[in-house]
């Protein structure tokens, strides 16, 4: 069969089966021979692969294919031994300090392109949350030739038998904490390529060679049982996700970048796990006391993560104290983080909030700098599904509904069906709401609890939202020891049984 080995500005390409894509003159310049193009079947996009980073992709999923193949003969000690070994390099500070410089200059590279660095700051506090978190699966069973079930029968049994699941290709932000994360899928007896963001890239190649590496070898473990794609480019990760040999494809960050993942590795037939859009909404309750509201508010607004606080609905019969509540809280989470809060109101919600936040201008600091805004501005209710990617300015949306069965149908209609707390003090309206909202994370309070290790004692691969639909057969939260398969093993003790 003939290779494609260019493309022409205005070549049409078919995708969705009856309709054309067009090259442009970029794309058109750009591929050369031994390129590959995936033509994205359900909105023809033409995503181009250079030969060089599908070849990074590609040497990548070599290592990580052969080292699961050899995984069935490493011990769960050894397994033990590698997280110990990463866990202790990491807390050393001499071995350390290499990789606290890379991050220093991943995330002044960061600054000076105007991005987020909140995530990407390899704080103390992140490296002690990676050291406890690669001890957490240090002493967690192995979980690898545990019988789930078995099913007896005269004459024989069949056992049901939980085992590795094979290669997981992980694509994540710029946050150097997530390779505790992602290493957690070899407790279980996987292997895992991954591909880190740009921005992180450099802390990212640190940790590989002054910890992740020497555990590996340290312990036995093959060398190819954790591999880091070291592109810089969405090409090598497209083409790692395109790869048939992954038995899972996890994809985590923006929404629209993970988007495209998932689509690409699911066009490849690959079993996907997406953690994009997030944001959590809190529901203010007529029962609601004011002092756990305020608190609920100020403590889900500690940092912007997808489990941050982001649409907030207060009942209107409330509105009159509920409202001043929700304000003091945002005002108290900007103080803390030494900035002014902002703050969106849907528009038939203005009058409940006093005048001067509409007319005072604020300097509202985001990556790219200091912009002069408006503290408080008015929304459509199609507003009230945006994700806020904040900075150091607390942002939020306020609605004021007329009951708290509105607000869960707000909440159904415009968000990514995500986190949600409602407070109250009526335990059968905390029931009733649960029935109503479509959501794998529901609570009665602050919304941040929504996190793998802080809640579960285990790392997260990410956290999974529910606006595709529910998931099949397992919890929101995707770990490592929840990456595995069953095989079914028979024991015959009759010799004569037979069909």
């Amino acid at each position: 069969m003939e290779r494609l080995n260019e493309l022409t500005a205005g070549m049409p390409i078919v995708w969705g089966g009856d309709r054309i894509a067009r090259v442009d003159e970029e794309l058109a310049a750009a591929f050369e021979p031994g390129d590959r193009l995936i033509v994205m079947q359900a909105d023809g996009s033409l995503l181009h692969i250079p030969a060089d980073e599908q070849e990074i992709a590609t040497e990548a999923v070599d290592a990580a294919s052969d080292a699961f193949d050899r995984m069935g003969t490493v011990s769960d000690e050894q397994i033990s031994g590698f997280y110990d070994l990463f866990a202790s390099t990491l807390a050393d500070d001499g071995s350390f300090a290499p990789i606290a410089a890379a991050n220093r200059s991943d995330v002044a590279r960061a600054r000076s392109r105007g991005r987020s660095a909140t995530r990407l700051e390899l704080s103390e506090r992140m490296r002690a949350d990676m050291i406890e978190g690669l001890r957490s699966w240090r002493d967690a069973p192995g979980g690898r030739g545990s019988v789930a079930e078995t099913i007896h029968h005269d004459g024989w049994r069949v056992d049901q038998v939980r085992d590795g699941l094979g290669v997981v290709g992980f694509v994540f932000e710029g946050r150097p904490n997530v390779f505790a994360d992602a290493t957690g899928v070899l407790r279980s007896g996987n292997t895992v390529v991954f591909r880190i963001g740009s921005d992180a890239l450099g802390t990212a190649r640190a940790i590989v060679e002054h910890a992740l590496r020497p555990a590996l070898q340290l312990s036995g473990l093959p060398a190819g049982a954790a591999v880091l794609i070291d592109s810089a480019s969405h090409a090598a990760g497209w083409a790692m996700f395109s790869d048939p040999r992954l038995a899972l494809a996890v994809a985590r960050g923006s929404g629209a970048a993970t988007e495209q993942l998932g689509a690409v590795a699911r066009q490849a037939g690959n079993a996907v796990s997406l953690h994009g859009t997030g944001g959590a909404w809190t529901i203010g309750g007529s029962d609601a006391d004011v002092d756990a509201f305020e608190a609920a508010v100020y403590h889900s607004l500690d940092r912007k993560v997808c489990n941050t606080l982001n649409t907030c609905c207060i009942v209107a019969e409330r509105a009159d104290d509920l409202v001043p509540a929700f304000l003091r809280g945002l005002e108290r989470a900007g103080e803390r983080r030494g900035a002014p809060a902002k703050l969106h109101v849907l528009e038939s919600s203005v009058r409940s909030v006093p005048k001067a936040w509409f007319a005072r201008m604020v300097d509202v600091a985001r990556a790219d700098g200091s912009h002069r805004e408006y503290q408080a501005e008015p929304i459509s209710e199609a507003g009230l599904g945006d994700e806020w990617e904040w900075e150091e300015s607390p942002e939020v949306t306020l609605a004021v509904v007329p009951s708290v069965e509105e607000a869960a149908r707000l909440f159904n209609r415009y968000s990514p069906h995500f986190v949600v707390s409602l407070i109250s003090d009526d335990e059968a309206a905390h029931d009733r709401f649960f029935d109503l909202v479509d959501a794998p994370f529901v609570g009665n309070g602050f919304t941040r609890w929504v996190d793998g290790q802080y809640a579960l004692d285990k790392p997260e691969l990410g956290l999974s939202n529910w606006q595709h639909g529910r998931l099949f057969g397992r919890g929101g939260i995707l770990s490592g020891d929840s990456v595995y398969t069953i095989r079914s093993r028979v024991t015959q003790t009759d010799p004569t049984i037979g069909r």
